[in-house]
């Protein structure tokens, strides 16, 4: 395989990933010429109706592209560390794996572990950093190269990239970051001698929390612009909801309109729902069990008279 422009000679690389996020960085790394000798990623879990036991998109890929596949509950084991070492790794590429690696694993590489992460740090360290940047209405993320040390995205950053937030949904940005975070990545590994460490500023820190599942139930007592953010941030999953008539239905996109009235309440035949301050007028919903369709759709069949007060 021909090697990356500039790249002096492959490297033997760990890639630690487990969900879609991952795979442009891994693809990435095979595209490059490095030498992919083993693929770190969460166990299997059960998936779907019939809660069958499914690899994770990372797994999936390695598969594909014929790369060992190690699934280790926990590496803080004397013999995980031990397997771990004895792939006499240059590097380890880190992205969106879901396990805290121990030090032993830090320094196993020669090189030692880079993260690929889903902001600008020092802004949104931890464990959902593209869902925060859109709830707090931040203007525009990007993606770190951070050099990985013990401490929770603390590490010393090589590279920075970034991208306007705009009108984004969390899983539009979340594709978006992913091709750029692996365009960023064989940056860095091109040229390591050029993106040196550089240590992450003091000022700025916020830490972006794992979602919980009531952050997905809309508080129409906020402001349209706060709900319109919050409906971005969880789509397509987990989806941000309202319910009717013990209905769970789903806000998948939706306008800031003029108006107001009792905040939750339908103020017009367009579905048009009062909020704190202004109004939302949703244009694509979806109903427990249905495919996602136009809010024009769902009205043509479903009934939501004027003054229905939504919770």
């Amino acid at each position: 395989m021909r090697l990356a422009k500039g790249l002096e000679e492959k490297m033997r690389i760990i890639f630690m990933g487990t969900p879609e996020f991952a795979v442009p960085s891994l693809n990435a790394l095979v595209e490059a010429g490095h030498d992919v000798v083993a693929v770190y990623s969460q166990p299997p879990r059960p998936a779907g109706r019939g809660k069958t036991l499914t690899p994770t998109p990372v797994h999936q890929r390695a598969m594909a592209l014929g790369i060992d596949v190690q699934t280790p509950l926990s590496l803080k084991d004397g013999a995980a560390q031990a397997a771990f070492a004895a792939l006499n790794a240059d590097i380890a590429i880190v992205a969106a794996y879901g396990l805290i690696l121990p030090q032993a694993i830090l320094n196993a590489p020669r090189l030692g572990c880079l993260n690929v992460h889903a902001s600008l740090l020092p802004r949104w360290r931890g464990a959902a950093p593209i869902h925060r940047a859109i709830l707090a209405g931040d203007i525009e993320t990007g993606v770190t190269i951070m050099q990985m040390e013990a401490g929770l995205d603390t590490g010393p950053m090589r590279a920075k990239r970034s991208t306007p937030i705009g009108r984004k949904t969390s899983g539009a940005l979340t594709a978006e970051l992913a091709d750029l975070g692996a365009s960023l990545l064989i940056d860095v590994l091109t040229d390591l001698n050029s993106h040196p460490p550089v240590d992450q500023p003091e000022d700025g820190v916020t830490y972006a929390a794992k979602i919980e599942k009531a952050e997905s139930r809309i508080d129409f007592t906020q402001s349209a612009e706060q709900v319109e953010r919050q409906i971005r941030a969880f789509a397509p999953a987990p989806g941000a909801f309202f319910e009717y008539q013990g209905e769970r239905i789903r806000i998948l996109a939706a306008d800031v309109a003029e108006g107001g009235g009792s905040p939750g309440t339908i103020i017009d035949t367009l579905m048009t729902i009062a909020c704190g301050s202004g109004a939302i007028r949703p244009v694509k919903v979806q109903r427990a069990g249905k495919s996602a369709m136009s809010t024009a759709e769902l009205l043509r069949g479903y009934t939501l008279p004027l003054g229905t007060h939504l919770s």
